[in-house]
Parts: C-alpha cells; structure tokens; sequence
C-alpha cells in the first residue's frame, strides 16, 4: 500500500507546484486524508496550544474522566463496548458567533490563543478549499461560497484527550465514523498515535508528525464533487500508554446553506454519466439526521436525504 500522504505546502510557491497541486488531487481522490507541512501557522504557536491543552486537561478534566466514565473499566468489561467512547472532550464554536467566553475553566491565557488559534485555522481552511477548487476546475472561492449560508460558515472545534486505556481491545477512543461537515483540520498528538483511517478494507495509521496539520474531507464534500472526493470512515485506537491529544477544528457550511453537486462538475462528466448521484438538501438537515446517525455508514444517509428531496423541493438561493 502507497505510503499516507505528507505534503509539504512550501513547494506550492515554487517549480514543484503542479507537482505538489497533484500530490493534493490523488490525496482528496483516493485517501480522504493528507497531513500538511509548512502550512504558516508557528511551529512556536502549535507548541504553545499543545501546551495549554495539555495542562488544562490535566487541571481540570483528567479526574472528571476517570470519575465519570473510566467506571466500565474498572469494574472490568466483558464484552465490547459500543455505545461509548474513551476520550475526555469539550466544544469551542467560532463561527457563526464564539462561545469561547462561556467555556468554564479555560484560563485566559487559553481562550486567548484558542480564540488566535481558530483565526489562523479558518484562513488555512479558506485557503486549502481554494487549492481543492483549482484541482476540480472550480472557479476561486465556489467551494467557500457553497458553504456560505445567510450568515456565513459553521466553524468548531472539538478538544479531545485520549487517556491511557487498560483494556483497549473492549472500547474504542472514538468509533469509526466519517465526518459529516465540510474540511476538517486536525492538530494531533505529536508522540501518542491512535487515528486510523479505512483504505481499500484495511486500517492505516495516520502518522503523527509535529508541527502537522491532519486534513480530511467531510460528507458535504463529498456531494458537492459527486463523488469524486470521498469522505473517509475513521476511527481513534485506544492506547495502554500515553494520552493522545487531539484538536480537531470543523470548517462547514452554514446551517441553512443549500448543498449539491457543483453545475461545473456535472457539465464535465459524459452526458452517459449525468445522473446526480448525490443528493440537494438544507446543511441543518442533514446534521439532525447525522445526530442520530453518526457511527453508521454515510450512504443510508445520502439516500434518506435524496428520498426527502423527491418530496420537498429546495430553492437554491
């Protein structure tokens, strides 16, 4: 199996740019998944949040998880749990309007860099929908406005830490799933792994690299290329030693933002092959519907949007 997808964004500005621009192609084409390198964010920056998420997980959250739910563990588990997952998490939302400052706990030191942080994590995001743009042959900035809503994107992160697990064989850090929003750019563990991804039905590791941004595709990219990006089923491995950290921030489209196949990519395709694939719905719509089912495949998912589309037509605005 080909090696995970490492790109280094420095050759964009230089002769390796097509090249680099294809690495991205075949990475959105047959992996879901690519780790970016050289991105512009500080390398001192990403040590600082590492840092502050680390020490208030272990202030503040660390007993709460070992209270609440590492009681399975400890009375000893029997079979495989799978209504649970082993990992200690909180919620920040940037757009459309923040949340940091109702967060409790978080020091002021730490909701002001996470606050920095989602900044410079939302202009990457921008800035790799555009290179996703250029390879599909989309006009700069469809994707963006595709997403846009009345108010804008949806933008959130999930601050995860994955602690130590004593019968990892029972229960998964997080079960395999795919993410059902737009792109999404992920600052993991440096040291501790655990995030896999299914390939051609096997389990890959996603290698941690420090300084990396981890990027993959959501359920509405999918739709909006017909197919021609996949979103990836992923999953967290539990570790007997070490906790992982995981920072994963969401970049998707408004709630009321209307999400289909790009006009531009179906004109492309042979007329043989014009049928839709995927379906037209409301943003909003389709995330009730993934509430309840995230950890199942996303294509009962496609269909149920696709059956309520035949029933209730969407004006696109």
């Amino acid at each position: 199996m080909a090696n995970f997808p490492v790109i280094n964004m420095e050759k964009l500005n230089g002769e390796q740019r097509a090249a680099t621009m294809d690495q991205i192609k075949d990475a959105c084409e047959n992996w879901g998944f690519f780790e970016i390198l050289n991105h512009g964010i500080p390398h001192e920056f990403l040590d600082t949040v590492e840092m502050l998420t680390k020490e208030h997980y272990k202030k503040c959250m660390e007993q709460r998880f070992k209270e609440l739910v590492s009681t399975k563990a400890r009375e000893g588990l029997q079979a495989e749990v799978t209504d649970m997952d082993w990992e200690s998490t909180f919620h920040l939302r940037h757009l459309p309007q923040s949340n940091i400052a109702e967060i409790p706990d978080l020091s002021d030191e730490y909701r002001k860099v996470m606050k920095e942080f989602a900044l410079k994590l939302e202009k990457l995001a921008e800035e790799l929908l555009d290179l996703l743009c250029e390879n599909l042959g989309l006009e700069k900035g469809y994707l963006k406005k595709a997403f846009y809503g009345a108010k804008g994107p949806t933008f959130g992160t999930k601050v995860a830490n994955y602690p130590p697990c004593p019968t990892p064989d029972k229960i998964k850090g997080l079960r395999a799933h795919t993410d059902a929003g737009g792109i999404i750019l992920l600052l993991q563990d440096p040291q501790v792994s655990g995030l896999q991804l299914l390939k051609d039905g096997e389990w890959v590791d996603v290698p941690p690299l420090r300084h990396s941004i981890v990027v993959n595709l959501g359920d509405q990219l999918e739709v909006i290329t017909n197919g021609k990006y996949k979103s990836v089923e992923h999953r967290v491995v539990a570790q007997t030693d070490g906790a992982r950290m995981s920072i994963a921030s969401f970049y998707n489209p408004g709630s009321d933002a209307v999400i289909y196949p790009a006009p531009a990519l179906m004109e492309k395709e042979a007329a043989d092959e014009k049928k839709k694939l995927y379906p037209k719905f409301v943003f909003e719509d389709y995330m009730k519907l993934y509430a309840a089912l995230k950890f199942e495949a996303k294509e009962p998912r496609f269909e149920a949007m696709k059956a309520r589309e035949t029933m209730v037509p969407i004006a696109t605005a």
